[in-house]
C-alpha cells in the first residue's frame, strides 16, 4: 500500500486540517527552524508550518502532488520540494538535519533510524501513525504498516521523549501511536526543559 492510498483512505487529502498531535506540540520547534515533512502527501503540515513562518521541505514520491503544492501562493518563497521514492532508493537526505521532522500516517521501518538521525540538536520529531489493532477498524490492515506496541519509543531511544500516546482516537476511529521527542541540544546549561502542551490543547 502506498502512502497516497493511506492518506486518501483516512481523509487527509487536500484541504484537510493538520493533525491535532502536530499542532499540540508545534511550540517545541525552534523559532524559524527548517521543517521536514516526510511523505508529505497533500501538504497539510507544510501549509501549517509555513503559516507559522518556518521554511519547509516536503518529500514525497508523488510528483503530481508536489507540483500542486508548489503552485500554492502561501508556500511561495517558503517551501522546497523533493520527489523521491524513499522506500526503494537511497535515503535522499543523508547528512542533513532539521529543527523539526514531521511524519504522519506513514511507516517504512527501514527508514526509522534515518528519520531519527535527521533531527538536529535541539530539534524535534513529531511522529504519528497507525498501530496494531487498527486492522480491526480499517485500512491499513497489514502488519507492515502498523506499529508494534512501544515501537516508536524504541525507535526514539536516542531522543528525549516529551509526549507519547498509544491507543484509539475518534473521528474517524483509529488505533495509533504518536510521539513528540527532542534531541538534546549541544549546550543545555540554564534550561528548565521543554514546555509541555497546554491542557486546553490536549483534546483530540
Amino acid at each position: 500500500m502506498s502512502l497516497v492510498h493511506v492518506v486518501q483512505a483516512e481523509g487527509h487529502g487536500a484541504g484537510a486540517a493538520p493533525s491535532p498531535w502536530v499542532t499540540r506540540w508545534a511550540h517545541l520547534a525552534p523559532p524559524g527552524c527548517q521543517v521536514l515533512d516526510l511523505a508529505c502527501g497533500a501538504g497539510r503540515h507544510l501549509r501549517y508550518f509555513a503559516a507559522l513562518g518556518h521554511p519547509v521541505l516536503g518529500v514525497d514520491r508523488d510528483e503530481i502532488a508536489l507540483a500542486s503544492l508548489a503552485r500554492l501562493p502561501e508556500l511561495q518563497g517558503r517551501a522546497q520540494f523533493l520527489s523521491a521514492d524513499i522506500e526503494n532508493e537511497a535515503w535522499p537526505l543523508a547528512g542533513q538535519q532539521f529543527g523539526l521532522v514531521v511524519v504522519t500516517n506513514y511507516l517504512w521501518r527501514p527508514l526509522l533510524p534515518a528519520i531519527v538521525a535527521a533531527v538536529a540538536p535541539g530539534g524535534v520529531l513529531l511522529y504519528e501513525t497507525f498501530a496494531m489493532g487498527h486492522e480491526r477498524v480499517g485500512r491499513p490492515s497489514r502488519p507492515d504498516f502498523l506499529l508494534q506496541p512501544g515501537e516508536l519509543l524504541s525507535a526514539c531511544a536516542t531522543l528525549r521523549v516529551i509526549g507519547y500516546e498509544d491507543g484509539t482516537v475518534d473521528q474517524p476511529l483509529r488505533v495509533i501511536q504518536r510521539i513528540a521527542a527532542v534531541r538534546q541540544p549541544e549546550s543545555s546549561s540554564g534550561t528548565l526543559g521543554w514546555p509541555l502542551a497546554k491542557e486546553a490543547s490536549a483534546a483530540g
